[in-house]
């Protein structure tokens, strides 16, 4: 699985859209697995650093006992909608699947400054990464997974 960096290092350009989207809009919804399977959804915030991108959460909180059961999870990261009448002025939805792998070392909570008793902190390994945008009258979809280059699809 890949960290951010290695994302960053596939898909350059891809990837400096997505950062830009995940670093401007704080909110972000996770999807996770509950025991039976299902999906939950839990607003998160998310944290780029060290070439890593992190989600915390409280002590006991579901979506991270969904993550510690089981560790595929999505973030959908949202943008505000176009203004007026141009679509192609929307910036676009980034999604981001993976896992996410708790990580409980004293030293790393220290150097990303999680102080909460028994709060928990993920490090995203990344396997896929979608933008989805409008460009004039055309559904834009530029998506990478792990391990190849990036693609893009257009439907009108």
């Amino acid at each position: 699985m890949g960290s951010w960096q290695e994302f960053e290092q596939q898909a350059p350009e891809l990837s400096k859209v997505a950062r830009r989207l995940v670093e401007a809009y704080r909110h972000k919804v996770l999807a996770t697995l509950r025991r039976d399977g299902s999906p939950r959804v839990s607003g998160t915030e998310t944290t780029l650093k060290n070439g890593e991108l992190w989600i915390g959460s409280m002590g006991g909180a579901v979506k991270a006992l969904d993550l510690r059961r089981d560790p595929r999870m999505a973030i959908h990261v949202t943008s505000r909608a176009p203004e007026g009448d141009d679509p192609s002025s929307w910036e676009g939805d980034v999604k981001l699947a993976g896992r996410a792998i708790e990580i409980t070392g004293a030293d790393v909570l220290a150097a990303l400054e999680v102080s909460e008793e028994g709060s928990h902190l993920f490090r995203i390994e990344l396997t896929e990464v979608v933008w989805t945008h409008v460009e004039g009258d055309e559904l834009v979809i530029d998506f990478w997974q792990e391990g190849s280059s990036p693609h893009q699809v257009r439907r009108h």
